[in-house]
């Protein structure tokens, strides 16, 4: 995971655009895996992209060797209705839905809430997987600042997470997974003094 190492509660920094830009400094820095996380609208970035006629941002980062997408929605009622519009929008617009794993978010402790439960078994045909968090408001409050004291669910839930992001990659292009390849790097020629220039 590529991290700022700011405070929670200070801004974002300013990031590339473009998921290339990304790709390229995961391979300039030898990572094995980069978690990229985004905040933006999925079904909207699609059908906007749609009407111009050009790439979204989705569709870049779907189209990144061997990017598994995890989409994140809470776990109430408008938070399914949102996941289940992003998916059919995602299916329309041919982007991998079988690569994709579902994040549920409970937004409070206890079980998740019967249309929640019963969305998630219908996304189970449609995606890789989904993978339940439970509500945790240490993360809330503090981020990761005191991960070893998380509860166990949480951990629990990062651990089925990561695997499912794993296992859906490697249900795709296999095990063990192939080395994405290296896009090149340009790097200038260093000057010449004038005593190195070669006489015409």
């Amino acid at each position: 995971m590529l991290t700022d190492h700011q405070e929670w509660s200070s801004p974002s920094l300013p990031l590339p655009w473009n998921p290339a830009a990304w790709y390229q400094l995961a391979a300039a820095g030898g990572w094995q895996a980069v978690v990229a996380d985004t905040a933006y609208s999925m079904a909207q970035d699609i059908v906007t992209a749609r009407c111009e006629g050009s790439v979204g941002l989705t569709a870049a980062w779907c189209a990144l060797p061997f990017s598994v997408p995890v989409l994140c929605a809470t776990a109430t009622g408008p938070g399914i209705q949102a996941l289940q519009t992003a998916v059919k929008a995602a299916a329309a617009e041919g982007l991998p839905l079988q690569r994709m794993v579902v994040a549920l978010v409970a937004t409070s402790a206890g079980r998740l809430p019967a249309p929640v439960r019963a969305a998630a078994t219908m996304l189970q045909s449609r995606v890789s997987a989904v993978v339940s968090v439970p509500y945790e408001q240490r993360i809330r409050t503090y981020g990761l600042t005191d991960a070893d004291r998380l509860k166990s669910g949480a951990v629990d839930a990062g651990f089925d997470l990561a695997h499912a992001v794993l296992a859906s990659a490697v249900s795709v292009w296999g095990e063990p997974l192939p080395p994405a390849p290296a896009p090149a790097v340009a790097i200038p020629s260093p000057a010449r003094h004038a005593s190195e220039e070669v006489p015409a």
